[in-house]
């Protein structure tokens, strides 16, 4: 149905414009009855629809209509498949229309700074390019299907730890790089109804009102179209957050921050046409929902709960397997652990589902084993981490009767949740004791995690078999079944580092910050791009995980060895299946600068493409590179630039593990040198093409001119010793060593020169 938003926005009040600036409820939109908008419903996401039951509790944290629990972002990620979370996203709006759900708050694309971050379940990635892959296609399916996405927490939101007043200090490069990377892309490929901007400050203003990321970066820059809503409670001054482009505060805030846009505009220090603005974007979002409304809509929750299954297998990554797996349907198999009946299959908080059914991991393991006798043991008590000696008692006994005994442990509720960071890596002590103490009477241990991030592992010589389950949603049992048994095949490969131990990771020594400030000091190092510059071998890399099969990659090739960076480069490589299972394999590419001025990572992910292949099949892969792939963010320029020189195509089953590499030259079409100055280097003006022959006329001259005492100090005017001795030297120095040869005024002359060379090359200074 078309309208005319601007005659609408004309027959408003000042009064009833501020009044859609903010909700009416925890969860709706206002409505202005006598002109026909309507009051909207949002609702937390982002695995699953969390619908408060109305006449429930007014803060909204609590009972919530019955919906498909899929596994969390950290394992859908995990998954590295695109058209899967795609179809996630699909089901998820189904069941929005269901409930009359007009925007779905998710998902979110914040950056695991730190496995620390209590909420990093909720997120993707460690990396910006697979984030914001993902993301951008959980936003499609969602959106599919008549229903908005909020894609959350814009930006530089990666702690809980004092997390609605603490300021992020981010250099731009490496905000630009890795944080607002993991939503640019989301942004501009699948255009999310609305944006969630964050609770804490960035780089000094709160992001409710940091005009550069709002609307400079989001909404110029980018080309954002929805609105920009706040996170719950996260507006400081509501006046202030509107100018800087805030559209929506949520929850209601009472008449308070309306009165304040009001009183604004009149005395003059918010124009209306900032709030016509804001309104005007309010409204189309919210005429999009009314007009893509199916009534009377149901869905088929047998057909998400088995989506949610095949997403939960594909979503799990199996670690280690000496041999072990898959296990044999027969003898006698130990299951032992409290999770395996009392499963930890989400995340805590604002994203806590109420699912429509939840499966028992023993049970699952049983139907699937058939012929196998299955015994189980507690081992632990997941309220406590006090170590239970007769619950060790007994789970040893049941080992011991077995041929192989499965171990379900990880982190509890408690130990993960929105709200609070974590303290440590380590699993509680009950759930390692159990371990250890198993595998003193049973020498063939599976151990199952089930947590929401990484974890350090002492005691993975004790497991012949470790699958990393994460939170796999309410079907996570048949999936885990599936997966041990060989029903399925694993293919999911870590969306993160799991470092040996905490102290490796590059935010250690500055997390989480000192009172509200958090100082980003590791830069664009961050995960992988800073355990493979540095060197330091992880406990598993980025990318990681095994399979039932092995794959084999050949005929790495490149339409193109050349190439301007406004151009595209294809690059195939050509996958089989070696093996005799069928399986999928995660093929990743990543991209390495062999020489650059400035500070870049060993690699960093540029592509990847999931591909199924039965056994002894093989497929070509191909993956398209534009300047983005070869580009770092240059903030003299304020733009993405793309050094002329030699670029490696790294093929890699890991960020550790690269298999092929090929190398192309990539030319800038943006040539750009710094001015020419009094303390520019001479060694500076040697590396430069165009400047080169210039300097080294100024060092013939310098040598002409030399005296005995600069011959000596040269050591008899050794070459080598004179070229490092002038590498450094600044060309104020030619006054000072010319021995009266150079003047200030010469000086004067040289660098206009050389500047007058740079401009007649086109180049940008």
């Amino acid at each position: 149905m078309k309208r005319d938003i601007k005659q609408i926005i004309s027959q408003m009040t000042l009064e009833e414009k501020a009044s859609l600036c903010s909700g009416s409820s925890f969860w709706n939109t206002k409505e202005v009855e006598r002109l026909g908008i309507p009051s909207i419903m949002v609702t937390d996401g982002p695995h699953g629809l969390r619908k408060q039951i109305v006449g429930e509790d007014h803060l909204g944290f609590f009972n919530s209509v019955p919906a498909t629990c899929f596994p969390s972002a950290v394992g859908v990620a995990s998954s590295w498949n695109r058209s899967l979370i795609e179809k996630v996203g699909v089901a998820l709006g189904e069941e929005c229309q269901a409930e009359d759900v007009a925007v779905l708050l998710g998902p979110g694309a914040n950056i695991k700074r730190s496995p620390l971050c209590g909420r990093n379940f909720e997120y993707f990635s460690e990396d910006p390019f697979l984030s914001s892959e993902m993301a951008a296609n959980h936003i499609k399916g969602v959106q599919s299907q008549g229903v908005g996405t909020s894609l959350k927490h814009f930006a530089a939101n990666n702690q809980e730890h004092r997390r609605m007043s603490s300021d992020s200090v981010v250099d731009e490069r490496t905000l630009r790089e890795v944080y607002l990377a993991s939503f640019e892309n989301a942004v501009k490929q699948s255009q999310p109804w609305t944006v969630m901007c964050a609770y804490n400050k960035v780089n000094g203003e709160y992001a409710s009102e940091n005009k550069t990321l709002l609307t400079d970066i989001l909404k110029d820059e980018w080309g954002f179209e929805g609105f920009v809503v706040s996170d719950w409670g996260a507006v400081n001054e509501r006046a202030e957050g509107l100018e800087a482009g805030l559209e929506l505060e949520m929850p209601s805030n009472n008449g308070i921050g309306d009165k304040k846009i009001v009183e604004a505009v009149k005395n003059g220090k918010l124009s209306e046409e900032t709030l016509n603005k804001a309104v005007e974007r309010l409204l189309n979002i919210i005429f999009k929902a009314v007009d893509n409304k199916k009534e009377n809509f149901t869905y088929d929750k047998d057909a998400h709960h088995q989506l949610a299954r095949e997403v939960a297998r594909e979503s799990m990554v199996l670690l280690k397997n000496d041999g072990i797996l898959p296990l044999k349907k027969e003898g006698t198999i130990s299951v032992i652990g409290e999770f395996a009946k009392k499963s930890r299959y989400q995340g805590g908080g604002s994203s806590h589902i109420n699912p429509t059914k939840l499966e028992n991991i023993c049970e699952e393991i049983e139907k699937a084993a058939r012929n196998a006798n299955v015994l189980y043991a507690q081992g632990y008590e997941l309220k406590s981490d006090e170590i239970n000696e007769e619950l060790i008692a007994e789970a040893k006994e049941v080992a011991i009767q077995s041929d192989v005994a499965v171990l379900f442990v990880g982190l509890p509720d408690r130990y993960e949740s929105e709200g609070y960071d974590r303290e440590h890596l380590r699993i509680p002590d009950n759930h390692r004791a159990l371990i250890e103490a198993v595998a003193e009477v049973q020498s063939n241990v599976v151990v199952v995690l089930s947590n929401g991030s990484p974890v350090e592992m002492p005691w993975i010589s004790h497991a012949k078999g470790l699958l990393e389950a994460y939170l796999g949603g309410q079907a996570l049992g048949g999936a885990i079944a599936d997966l041990l048994f060989g029903d399925a095949n694993p293919s999911g490969k870590l969306a993160e580092t799991f470092p040996q131990e905490l102290s490796h990771n590059p935010s250690y020594l500055n997390f989480p910050g000192e009172g509200d400030r958090v100082e980003y000091k590791e830069g664009i190092f961050v995960g992988y791009r800073y355990y493979d510059t540095k060197n330091i071998v992880p406990l598993f890399p980025f990318g990681y995980g095994l399979s039932y099969t092995t794959f084999e990659y050949t005929n790495l090739s490149v339409n193109k060895k050349e190439l301007k960076d406004n151009e595209t480069v294809e690059v195939s490589v050509t996958v089989k299946n070696a093996g005799d299972v069928a399986g999928k394999e995660i093929v990743q590419l990543y991209v390495r600068d062999v020489q650059s001025e400035v500070i870049r990572p060993e690699k960093e992910l540029k592509g990847f493409e999931k591909v199924e292949l039965q056994p002894g099949e093989e497929k070509t892969v191909t993956i398209t590179l534009d300047k983005r792939a070869f580009a770092y963010y240059n903030v003299d320029i304020k733009d993405w630039h793309v050094e002329t020189g030699d670029f490696e195509i790294l093929i890699g089953k890991s960020s550790k593990d690269i298999v092929l590499k090929e190398t192309i030259i990539v030319q800038s079409t943006k040539l750009i040198k710094k001015p020419v100055h009094r303390n520019t280097t001479i060694g500076t003006l040697l590396s430069d093409p165009i400047l080169a022959p210039v300097a080294q006329q100024l060092i013939a001259g310098m040598r002409n001119g030399s005296t005995q005492s600069s011959e000596d100090m040269s050591e008899g005017n050794n070459p080598e010793m004179m070229a490092a001795m002038l590498k450094y030297m600044p060309l104020r120095s030619l006054v000072n060593f010319g021995q009266g040869r150079f003047t200030e005024e010469t000086l004067t002359g040289i660098i206009q020169q050389l500047n007058d060379a740079l401009q007649k090359e086109n180049v940008s200074v």
